[in-house]
């Protein structure tokens, strides 16, 4: 009940329209209730017919190790192929990263892929749907031809669920449940829950006039590859690989992340930075509160029983904006940050006419400088304004010590962090000597 190691990872496969989409989650992390008329992949549902190819490498390239690990390797690799209709060893590699191996055994399991890749490349790919193809080429059993006419069937039928009711009277409302069933899984397990992800009407990301609507149930994952987000902010997707692993992003959802109001959240502070605001919902009534305001301290929202997040709007940005995003952490991926910041600046003739700049780990709640925004809106860029700017931040902040660093290592960071932003943004800058 973790979701660090990738070794109980599953694949899900859900009906969209007349195709199965999979997607790959930590079972530990994941309740059955949520899993009402799709299908499971264990395993155990690779090997119907025998050890497929990907295990027999495994095998052979002696990847297996202690082999508590490699149930999730085989059903992420497997994965990769499911969700990709043409493979190079790099992102076969990245879409492992989710899954651990304690002991450090990941050469044969690479050579494992490159194999299969390697016999894939020597395979003609004629076959009417990339799910044909891995049955042929001895990926998947052949059972995986008949899941979408079961899942209609299934859905016709429509049977009784912890999804049925729609009352949000229960005691907890659960998104994605990744951070949830980590901190109070045992209170979950035995209370009445409202999956609220699985309500289809908030998993939609649409464009209405200038605002981009982003429904609350959207995944990270979702968000990241959407064609609308990637449209109009082309950066946030190499960003968001850095929160938390695949397995994560496809269950973590947008609305979770903020409700969770932890002061680090990765995705709260992009979506501050951005402008965003929050559409909460109460029986009939709605209330949209801009996402900086929606913190009223730590843990603590401007959400009362019942409500929750239905969406989550940005403006469509100028052609012209620039955006950047910092996570210092003690390790780059899968891990949390010790300070986080995102900044959104549009400018004209190095002049700063809107700039939002958010900051994580450094108050109770993700933070909205405020002061130091208003300090820089009309400024030409400089390093003296740069410099001041940072200034002010760090009497915008209250941080503490803590298992991720002391309260002044955590300033320091903000500090840096600030500058970093500017010399990603304006590389000139670097020549009035910044780093100094």
């Amino acid at each position: 009940r973790e979701g660090d190691c990738g070794a109980c990872t599953v694949i899900i496969g859900s009906l969209q329209k007349s195709n199965i989409v999979y997607k790959t989650v930590n079972s530990c992390l994941t309740p059955a209730a949520s899993l009402e008329g799709k299908h499971l992949v264990t395993i155990e549902g690779l090997n119907q017919d025998g050890l497929n190819i990907i295990q027999k490498n495994m095998i052979v390239e002696g990847g297996t190790q202690c082999g508590f690990c490699t149930p999730g390797f085989i059903l992420s690799i497997t994965n990769y192929f499911l969700t990709h209709s043409s493979y190079n060893i790099d992102e076969a590699v990245e879409s492992l990263s989710g899954n651990i191996c304690r002991c450090t055994g990941y050469e044969g399991i690479k050579r494992t892929v490159k194999n299969v890749l390697g016999r894939i490349d020597n395979e003609n790919n004629n076959e009417k749907s990339q799910i044909d193809f891995l049955v042929k080429i001895g990926i998947l059993p052949e059972y995986f031809l008949s899941i979408p006419g079961m899942i209609k069937k299934i859905n016709k039928i429509k049977p009784g669920g912890a999804n049925k009711k729609n009352k949000l009277d229960e005691k907890y409302l659960v998104s994605g449940g990744t951070d949830l069933y980590v901190q109070k899984w045992e209170e979950l397990y035995n209370s009445e829950i409202n999956l609220i992800s699985a309500k289809e009407e908030l998993k939609e990301i649409k464009i209405a006039g200038k605002k981009i609507i982003i429904g609350g149930a959207v995944t990270i994952e979702e968000f990241r590859n959407s064609t609308i987000i990637q449209k109009h902010f082309t950066e946030l997707k190499e960003y968001l690989k850095l929160f938390g692993s695949l397995q994560i992003r496809n269950r973590a959802t947008i609305a979770g992340n903020i409700v969770n109001a932890s002061p680090i959240a990765d995705g709260t502070n992009i979506l501050i930075a951005l402008g965003a605001s929050v559409v909460v919902k109460g029986g009939k009534k709605k209330r949209n509160i801009l996402l900086k305001d929606f913190f009223l301290g730590y843990k603590k929202l401007d959400l009362k029983p019942g409500e929750y997040i239905e969406a989550v709007i940005l403006e469509a940005p100028p052609k012209n904006y620039r955006f950047n995003y910092e996570k210092i952490s003690r390790r780059m991926h899968l891990d949390i940050a010790s300070v986080n910041s995102s900044v959104y600046i549009e400018e004209k003739k190095n002049i700063i006419k809107k700039i939002n700049l958010s900051a994580g780990g450094i108050a109770p709640v993700p933070k909205f400088l405020e002061k130091t925004c208003s300090f820089l809106t009309g400024k030409e860029i400089t390093i003296e304004s740069v410099k001041k700017a940072a200034e002010i931040a760090l009497t915008e902040i209250s941080p503490i010590s803590d298992a991720r660093g002391s309260a002044e290592y955590k300033s320091l960071l903000l500090r840096q962090i600030i500058l970093a932003h500017f010399l990603k943004l304006f590389p000139g800058l670097k020549e009035e000597g910044v780093a100094k």
